[in-house]
């Protein structure tokens, strides 16, 4: 019988690390509860976006309010649903008043994000927004490299806007759902 624990097992052994060595104690202080992640450990794609919102602090899921039923939406486009796919942010506790996540938390929660992805071994990591792609794409523009996939470190990455921006800026939802469109694509490719 074999003692080799299944990619769940390990995300699971990773969310109860995360929640004991507490890298973010401020950050937590104001958070309901810790949002790990969502999703097949066995996905060949993960979205990553930046921190948790309300929604997400009061379900402890990644991505479940506005933001999350339009990534719903475009999911629906390429044929994919959620239990396809993974999900998560780079930071797992929510910022107080929505704010951005300091660079000292990204920093914190990044070596976490790495374990994640290193469980799931993903085929392509999508970046919602700049601050996910900031993290683990320094230097790049994302209104430069929007839907441009990216090889760095062994990974394939594909830089979006955040599915929040485009509802606040219709312009940008067109934008983000061509850009989304290019998924079943990108993903044949890296498999042959």
């Amino acid at each position: 019988m074999s003692t080799a624990k299944t990619k769940q097992q390990q995300l699971d052994e990773l969310k109860a690390r995360i929640e004991t060595e507490d890298p973010t104690p401020e950050l937590r202080k104001g958070a309901i509860q810790l949002v790990f992640g969502d999703g097949s450990a066995e996905a060949p794609i993960v979205f990553i976006g930046e921190a948790p919102g309300k929604n997400e602090d009061e379900q402890g899921k990644p991505f479940v309010g506005a933001a999350g039923k339009f990534l719903n939406e475009m999911l629906e486009m390429i044929h994919l649903e959620r239990q396809d796919i993974y999900i998560t942010n780079i930071v797992k506790y929510r910022p107080p008043n929505n704010r951005d996540p300091l660079p000292d938390e990204k920093n914190a929660f990044l070596p976490f994000l790495q374990e994640q992805l290193a469980i799931i071994q993903p085929k392509l990591i999508v970046t919602l927004g700049r601050h996910s792609m900031d993290v683990l794409l320094p230097g790049l523009k994302i209104s430069q490299v929007h839907g441009q996939p990216k090889r760095y470190k062994e990974h394939v990455y594909l830089p979006l806007f955040h599915p929040a921006a485009a509802l606040y800026n219709g312009g940008m939802r067109q934008t983000l759902i061509d850009d989304f469109a290019l998924i079943p694509a990108i993903l044949e490719k890296i498999k042959n």
